[in-house]
């Protein structure tokens, strides 16, 4: 029932056939409503093979459609725009055909390619912010997608549960912590580890002024003030492996692990496989060996090791110093080897801010180089920064937005705004709780996920929370409205024959739902979640003109009747399968 993909296939064949070519790209658009038409197919592209006018060229491909493809019924020239009308009994088999199908545009499992997504990334040192809720709903959404289109997928996500600034908190809590845990002060694991970090960095900075005051420079005065030689040398017993430092190290992540896991299972997002960065941070030394040896990497006179990109636009770049000691880029390729040696993916999606973009281009680079059967299929997917209407945020000075903290502002606008609307009549408190956690997460989800991950973009709690705006919560109340419908309708209307005759409105939804699995491929290809919202909001846009036009539980005529509620049935289950891809679950009654 792919009519878009009928119509691309007859083109080529016309071109192919009135020009003897096959070496153009078909693109469709939706015809402007001012004219007659369905799809329109701007022929100036092709004027250098076809050596004629627009119109002329439009012409000839547009007789050779009739004649050849029974899915159009006429078409119309407007300059070098080839309006093409499909035929009138398409929108109703069509509507016969899918109106029940729940998994309408979803591929079951069958491309060979295994692709692993990876995202969240978090540090143990803090509790996840507003950053890592668009990293997480970015790469669950997308994972979901690629899923939905027939590949195996893996979530992956690589935690950084080692390092100076892990340390930071853990000397903190021993300097400063007489003891308290998650359970004693009634916080999660997260935000205590968190609270610690802030409490570093506060006497860190004091420590530093005392030293300038004291005639140091700000450069020495950051390398000699005691708290930070302190964490250094912590950080050396954990190398070191001191047992008394990795018990403070398994304990105070103990209590990371399980804050980390409440926000994710509220957030709706999880791993098939998690990586720590103290297991993989010695991976890559072979590597940067057998680069030696290959000639991929150069060693300078002082021991380290370095590649030269150079003439890739790149500079040089440290691989490993001279005491032998990896950097990140180091880990990141041993990391990247034993992620394929686990899994044997095609692809391999990277989810992280764009702030790392020059280091990706690096890393792929230089498995590029050294040979890896898997280099041609890693992606940096690089997304923008969230800021909030007060501004940007700072974790180690402890004015980041927590997910947390948003997660219960949203859930506490919904609540506003539901009791604002009266839209709480006749539901339990349980009820209600679910219905306010449904719409504040879908508010928060949707307003993220509609943005194109390229761009930065800018979180306003109160504007994604609107009903009547281009919002989850507009799309959520769309599929309740249906639903409520359908609990009164009865069922006798699925047994009753499609019309023929279909009201201009409806065959517009139809052509808005019909569209649904190129807009997925297409989302799958861009790795772009916001092609599936603003499909959501087209598609509920479209079915509630119809309801605005027309009549359903009061309609006389049959015929028209189960039309209209066959379409009905069909815009819920799309809708459902949309909001699903993006992580958000549909209510039934709003």
């Amino acid at each position: 029932m792919d009519i878009e993909g009928e119509i691309k296939k007859g083109i080529k064949a016309a071109v192919l056939e009135l020009y003897g070519t096959e070496s153009h790209e078909v693109k469709l658009e939706s015809t402007n409503p001012d004219f007659e038409g369905d799809y329109t197919y701007v022929v100036f592209p092709l004027l250098r093979v076809s050596r004629k006018k627009p119109e002329d060229t439009a012409t000839d491909i547009g007789n050779y459609l009739i004649s050849h493809s029974p899915a159009i019924s006429s078409f119309n020239v407007v300059k070098g725009f080839l309006n093409l009308v499909v035929q009138s009994q398409f929108w109703p088999d069509f509507l016969d055909k899918e109106w029940d199908n729940i998994s309408y545009g979803i591929h079951t499992l069958d491309q060979a390619e295994k692709v692993m997504v990876e995202y969240s990334s978090p540090n143990t040192n803090k509790p996840l912010h507003l950053g890592h809720i668009r990293n997480n709903l970015l790469g669950f959404s997308i994972a979901e997608i690629i899923k939905a289109n027939g590949f195996e997928v893996i979530k992956a996500n690589l935690i950084n549960d080692r390092g100076i600034h892990i340390c930071k908190s853990m000397l903190a809590w021993k300097l400063f912590g007489n003891g308290e845990t998650p359970l004693s002060s009634g916080l999660k694991g997260d935000h205590l580890v968190g609270k610690y970090y802030v409490a570093f960095d506060k006497k860190y900075k004091l420590q530093i002024a005392e030293l300038i005051a004291n005639g140091a420079t700000e450069e020495d005065a950051e390398k000699q003030a005691p708290l930070i030689l302190e964490t250094q040398e912590m950080l050396r017993k954990w190398e070191s492996g001191d047992a008394g430092t990795l018990e403070l190290w398994r304990t105070m992540n103990g209590w990371v692990y399980e804050g980390f896991e409440k926000t994710y299972t509220r957030l709706g997002v999880d791993f098939d496989k998690k990586y720590y960065e103290s297991d993989t941070y010695k991976l890559g030394k072979d590597l940067i060996e057998e680069g030696l040896e290959s000639g991929v990497f150069f060693k300078k006179e002082d021991g380290s090791v370095w590649i030269d990109l150079t003439e890739d636009g790149l500079d040089q770049k440290l691989v490993l110093r001279k005491d032998g000691t990896s950097v990140y880029i180091t880990q990141d390729i041993g990391t990247a080897d034993e992620k394929y040696k686990n899994f044997g993916m095609n692809r391999s999606i990277y989810v992280v801010g764009n702030e790392q973009d020059y280091h990706f281009k690096v890393l792929f680079l230089i498995l590029k180089k050294l040979g890896k059967p898997y280099a041609s299929g890693l992606h940096h997917l690089s997304y923008g920064m969230v800021d909030l209407p007060q501004g940007k945020m700072k974790s180690r000075e402890g004015t980041v937005v927590d997910a947390d903290d948003l997660m219960d502002e949203m859930y506490e606008t919904a609540q506003q705004k539901t009791i604002e609307l009266g839209k709480t009549e006749g539901l339990a408190e349980i009820e209600l709780h679910n219905l306010y956690e449904s719409l504040g997460m879908a508010a928060l989800k949707f307003f993220i996920l509609k943005v194109d991950p390229k761009k930065r973009m800018l979180f306003n709690p109160q504007e994604s929370i609107d009903f009547q705006g281009d919002t989850g919560p507009f799309v959520l109340y769309t599929y309740a409205r249906i639903q409520s419908m359908l609990r009164k309708s009865g069922d006798s209307w699925q047994h009753v024959p499609t019309a023929t005759q279909l009201h201009k409105t409806e065959k517009e939804a139809l052509e808005v739902l019909h569209k649904f699995p190129n807009v997925m491929a297409e989302a799958c290809r861009e790795f772009t979640p916001s092609d599936i919202c603003h499909y959501a909001l087209n598609v509920s846009k479209a079915f509630n003109r119809v309801y605005n036009e027309l009549t359903f539980l009061h309609e006389t005529d049959a015929t028209k009747r189960a039309t209209r509620f066959k379409l009905a049935h069909f815009t819920a289950n799309n809708l459902k399968t949309a909001l699903g891809l993006l992580g958000i679950k549909v209510v039934e009654r709003m």
